[in-house]
């Protein structure tokens, strides 16, 4: 027998940075009560970008995003939209779009949704692949281009490169325990 779908189950959602090559996603779990505004900002942690540009949501044909610029850019207001309420079901996929210049743009899928657990904090972050690329290093084309030149010593922009993303960046790296305690900070 179906449950009935409840803003308090917790819905399972994969993320995919769309384009990335191999893929960059995480897994993670977040209460159907959710605000668009507070997916904004678990999104921001499970993927690790700094939450430092605009961004929006797009479900079917609606927009959602930040409440002092949604009234100018014809889009709902994010922070009065729940989960629940603007995603359909399991296998409902949406978009979620970050920084509009360098255009990344993740696509959501509501996985599962499932009851909620006692003595489970959520959100929570199940699995995920790859580092996120660095803020404002030029889209896909621009990160595979830094990517390039990390990786090559030979490479003529290798140093500047290195030296702006730092000598530990390291595009393998996922740390899903790192993420939780990050997830810990958002109320």
């Amino acid at each position: 027998m179906a449950r009935s779908k409840l803003s308090s189950d917790i819905y399972q959602i994969k993320v995919t940075l769309e384009g990335s090559e191999p893929p960059i996603w995480r897994r993670f779990q977040v209460s159907g009560n959710t605000s668009l505004f507070k997916l904004h900002l678990i999104l921001q942690e499970v993927m690790g970008w700094e939450d430092c540009h605009l961004y929006q949501f797009m479900v079917g044909d609606t927009y959602f995003g930040p409440s002092d610029v949604a009234d100018d850019l014809e889009m709902e207001n994010d922070r009065k939209a729940k989960l629940s309420q603007v995603v359909p079901g399991e296998k409902a996929e949406f978009a979620y779009e970050y920084n509009f210049g360098d255009g990344w743009r993740h696509q959501l899928l509501i996985e599962q949704i499932l009851p909620k657990e006692p003595g489970v904090r959520y959100p929570l972050c199940l699995a995920g692949e790859w580092a996120c690329p660095p803020e404002d290093c030029g889209g896909l084309w621009g990160y595979a281009d830094l990517l390039e030149a990390i990786q090559d010593p030979k490479h003529p922009e290798h140093e500047d490169m290195l030296g702006w993303v730092g000598e530990d960046f390291d595009p393998n790296a996922f740390d899903v325990g790192e993420v939780n305690r990050r997830l810990k900070r958002i109320k």
